[in-house]
Order: structure tokens, then sequence, then C-alpha cells
């Protein structure tokens, strides 16, 4: 056949070609929370409008709900506004909503993997651009704006161009202290953050194959960091393993006749792709953005770019980061003093994140001028966390403990960078003001480089600390 993935998603969801080129693609779940979704539920209402297919739309809250004192009403008067907006909302238009009062609510890309919403062969779409995360189970997930979620849901169905297919393999394997966090950012280095405009990027390679659901997840999700509109892994025995038995994927026979569906939507093994690209994984290291965009990194041990080394081409773009940012043309990137170290947001909230940070600051201590926050990505990681007590691992390095929630991610909440703060982050974006201060500075790298991290008070190679400690 020759097919890929996106391509048979693409046929199967096809409604009909539009005069424009487009595609009018049916979307099979859509996802919304508080922020995008109060202007769509509106023009909706404004125009007499229902929500086709409610059983296919499901909302969440977690952008701007305060991770620390979630009591209603929220201080912060648009949190608010927003909060009761959505529950008015989904109430008067029959969405199913996961607020603060359910175990199941989380960020929208933590929660519908965990549930079982997210399943291979699906279309998915949300008003939050890294909606790619759910393309690590084999789905087309897309970020959308605020008038698309108003036509999805009047229609279920949105206008959508058509995509190119890279192939990005990484092979080999990663070494020690090397996560899917620094696999991701290695390939926006080496693309671009604009490199994949108009691809959807499918990811494979004996790394992937071998990469657990919340690792693929955490690479899919920044799929768009790097321009991809989508980004997909095919479904395996990993993913079906993941999905059996969670509140809302097929059980029992069914489960095995979906199986089997997924399985066929899988790419063929001599599928047509518009573009290939190998990554060798044994070489990577762990890696950490310097400037004011994901592509902006260089591994944990090499230097920031020297001026006067950059193509001319790229030189305002870099004098620009550089000025921002406050560092020195070709000075290391390894012992840059931090003032905040963040875990969480929907790239890195999971609990085998959690996990690997805590591996590596039980029995440490937070240094004495960071400020550490642990923010699980939904209600039902922090549970699992608690159970296995890491709760008790962070708090006793001194760390904060929080809610779940986007938290810092994004700062449309009460978690905010102060002033010229050096945040080291597990989240996705390092965009000036990103994290609340129009001056904040965002250094981005996997959760166990944050811990290491704040326990040095500066940006620290973590192998170095699991060398230097037996059993981490």
């Amino acid at each position: 056949m020759k097919h890929t993935l996106l391509q048979k998603v693409w046929d199967a969801h096809r409604v009909r070609q539009l005069p424009t080129g487009q595609t009018q693609m049916f979307i099979g779940l859509h996802l919304v929370h508080e922020v995008t979704s109060p202007q769509a539920f509106s023009m909706l209402r404004d125009r007499g409008w229902k929500v086709k297919f409610p059983d296919r739309t499901f909302a969440t809250v977690d952008h701007i709900i305060p991770t620390r004192d979630q009591t209603r009403p929220f201080a912060d008067t648009l949190a608010e506004e927003m909060m009761s907006a959505l529950e008015r909302n989904a109430k008067e238009f029959g969405v199913p909503l996961w607020d603060l009062s359910s175990p199941r609510q989380g960020i929208v890309h933590v929660i519908a993997p965990e549930l079982g919403l997210t399943q291979p062969g699906m279309t998915i779409a949300c008003g939050d651009s890294h909606t790619s995360t759910h393309g690590a189970f084999g789905a087309v997930a897309f970020g959308i704006g605020t008038s698309q979620v108003r036509d999805v849901l009047a229609s279920q169905c949105l206008a959508i161009d058509p995509l190119k297919v890279r192939r990005i393999d990484v092979t080999g394997s990663l070494g020690r202290g090397v996560y899917a966090k620094d696999v991701i950012l290695e390939i926006i280095r080496g693309l671009g953050v604009k490199g994949g405009v108009g691809y959807a990027y499918e990811y494979g390679g004996e790394v992937v194959d071998g990469m657990t659901m919340d690792e693929r997840m955490t690479v899919c999700n920044m799929s768009v960091e790097g321009g991809a509109r989508v980004g997909y892994v095919n479904p395996d025995a990993t993913t079906f393993a993941y999905l059996k038995g969670l509140p809302f994927t097929p059980h029992g026979g069914s489960f095995e006749r979906a199986k089997a569906w997924w399985m066929s939507m899988a790419s063929d093994a001599d599928a047509d792709y518009a573009d290939r690209i190998e990554i060798d994984g044994t070489a990577l290291a762990p890696v950490v953005t310097w400037g004011i965009n994901p592509g902006q990194s260089v591994q944990v041990s090499e230097r920031i770019p020297a001026l006067d080394n950059v193509e001319a081409k790229n030189r305002p773009a870099v004098a620009e980061a550089l000025e921002f940012m406050g560092f020195k043309s070709g000075a290391p990137i390894a012992g840059t003093k931090i003032d905040v170290a963040f875990i969480g947001s929907c790239t890195n909230s999971r609990l085998t994140d959690l996990r690997e940070a805590a591996q590596v600051v039980a029995k440490q201590r937070v240094s004495s001028h960071v400020t550490g926050l642990v923010v699980p990505g939904s209600q039902a990681v922090r549970m699992a966390a608690e159970r296995e007590g890491l709760d008790e691992i962070f708090r006793a390095a001194g760390f904060e403990w929080r809610g779940a929630g986007c938290s810092m991610c994004l700062a449309m909440n009460p978690d905010k960078l102060e002033g010229r703060q050096v945040c080291a982050s597990s989240s996705n974006r390092n965009f000036k003001g990103r994290q609340g201060s129009p001056t904040g500075r965002t250094l981005l790298m996997s959760p166990a480089m944050v811990a290491a991290a704040a326990i040095a008070g500066e940006v620290t190679d973590v192998r170095e600390l699991m060398t230097s400690r037996v059993g981490v």
C-alpha cells in the first residue's frame, strides 16, 4: 500500500475535499478547557446552535487554576470568570466536565491518555497547541484556535490543510541520564523551530520503539515547537498494553477487535515519506536551552554559541537571545545560576517524570537560593505519586508539592516568575514572558536535569550526580 499512518487516518476521516484544497475532516475527539472555549460557546449561543456530538467532547480545567490554594471563588477574578463560564457552558450544552471536585481533573493532555480517551487512528483536536501530544498513540492530533473550537463544537468537522510526512528515526540507545526530553530538544535544535512547517513528524527507530508511552508523549508534545502540525508514533504492543483496561477503551472482545484495527492503521513497512532523518541516540547527551525559543539549545557540556561563529542569517536571532538572557557569547551553559526549579507541564508531569526527578533529589536538599515546585499533571498522577511516597521525597528535599494544573508553564495563574529570575523548567516553551515575568528567563531541560539544577543551584550535568551516588 505504501501508506503512512497520517494518510490512512486522513482518508478514514475525510468528509470531502474542499475547493480550497483543504480537507473537511471529521474530528473523533474534541478536548476543551477553560481558556480557549468561552468565546466559542458564546458564538454557538449567539447563533442558536447546539454542540453536534456532545459525547465526543470532554472538558477539564487546567490553565488558569491555582495549584496552591484552590478555594472558590479564586482570588484572580478573571480566572474565576473563566472557570464559571466553562461550568455554565458544559451544563448548558451537555458536555462532560471534570472540574476541581473530580478525581479525573488535570491537564487536558495528561488526562485524556490516562483515561483511554486517546486512541490509535483517531483525529483529535483541542484549543491548545500541544495537542500533538496525543500522537504518541498513533492519533492525528493538532491544536486549533477559538473559531475552530466553535466549528468542531457545531459540526464535529474542521477544514485542514494537507501535510507531508517526515520520518525521524532515532537509532541505537540512550545513555543513562538522557531522556525523551533530550531527544526532542535535539531534534528541534537540528531541524529548527520552523523545520516542520507543512509536515507531520513520524517518530521511530530503536530508541522511540523502546520508549514508554509517557516518553513518547513527551516527544510528540513538542513537535509543534519544531513547527510540525502533527507528531506521531505508530501504535504497537507498548501502546496496546497502556490502553488495556482504561475507562474509555473497549473491553473484552471489543478490545481485541479494536486492537486489530489500530494495528492496521500503522504506517506500511514500505510507506512513502516526503523526507527521512536519522539521529544517533547513542551520541545524545542532556540538552539545555539557552535562548528564547526551544531550538536555541546546547548539550550540557557545550557552550552557548559564539556570535562570530554563527551563520550571518542567524546572527540577529542569536544576538537578541543573548541580550535578553544576559548570557555571554561562547560561555558554558553548565554553571548558570538558577532561581526557580519547575517540574510539571503537559510535557513532563506524568508519574514516570516525577519518579525520575525524585530519584535525583532523594536525600538531597534544594539549594538555599532556589524555589522548587513540583506540579503533577493530573489528580490521578498526584494520588499515585503520593501512594509511592514521592511527595514526601520532594518535600523533604525542599520542593513545594502542588495540586494538578498547568502552573508555571504558561503562568496564567499565580505561579509566575518575578523580575529577572532564571527558571530551570521541564516545560515546553522558553519564549519571552512565557512564565509570567516580561523579563523572566527560562531554561528548558528534562525533569531529572531540573532536579539536579535545583540541588546544585545552577545548571549541572545530572549524569555526574548519578555517578557520585550509587543507586540513582
